[in-house]
């Protein structure tokens, strides 16, 4: 007997429809991944997967902007995300990687191999989708990459006055290794943060 559940149901997620199979008389639940279906706002796909071209960057740059809106007025000098095009994005894909959450995006960072540690950039989630776990699934996904290029630490960096991506940051294993200045500034104006995987 197989009873097909259609996705979204109530109080699970895309990831388990389930098929019941029977076996000496017990029925057994059989999970079986289907994709979610492409229509919703937010889409409740959680595996991050790699941006290639072609690729809505556009779509993609509006998310890092949405993400980062809440900087404005509180970082000194302006963030360089406005200089951000969705032609960088497509070339950061080629250069390093750039990995997304959702379909359309929800979540993405880009990774950059450095000498000695993977740089994590643009490190983004939409604030529809804050506390969804999509911050440490990708940095999770970096530390994977990481490994598999060769590095033994990740690496970022934050604004000084953003206290609570540094809070994140901490409690994600982060540790403080260098303050920066951006030119023509006399104090530190970033934080350089790194994890060991």
């Amino acid at each position: 007997m197989t009873q097909t559940i259609r996705w979204p149901y109530a109080g699970h997620t895309p990831a388990a429809p389930v098929f019941l199979r029977q076996i000496n008389g017990l029925h057994h639940r059989t999970p079986r991944i289907l994709a979610p279906p492409h229509n919703l706002p937010f889409t409740r796909r959680m595996t991050p997967y790699q941006a290639h071209d072609p690729f809505d960057w556009p779509g993609l740059l509006a998310l890092i902007h949405a993400a980062f809106a809440g900087m404005e007025g509180r970082i000194d000098p302006p963030s360089s995300l406005h200089r951000l095009t969705p032609q960088d994005l497509s070339r950061q894909s080629r250069d390093g990687e750039i990995w997304v959450i959702g379909a359309p995006a929800v979540a993405c960072m880009v990774l950059t191999p450095q000498t000695d540690a993977l740089y994590v950039g643009k490190l983004a989630v939409h604030p529809a989708q804050h506390r969804q776990g999509h911050a440490r699934r990708l940095l999770d996904q970096a530390a994977m990459r990481a490994r598999a290029l060769g590095f033994a630490a990740l690496e970022l960096q934050t604004r000084v006055e953003l206290i609570e991506n540094h809070a994140v940051f901490q409690r994600l294993g982060f540790v403080r290794t260098a303050a920066t200045a951006h030119p023509g500034f006399d104090r530190p104006t970033s934080l350089t943060l790194r994890k060991s995987v």
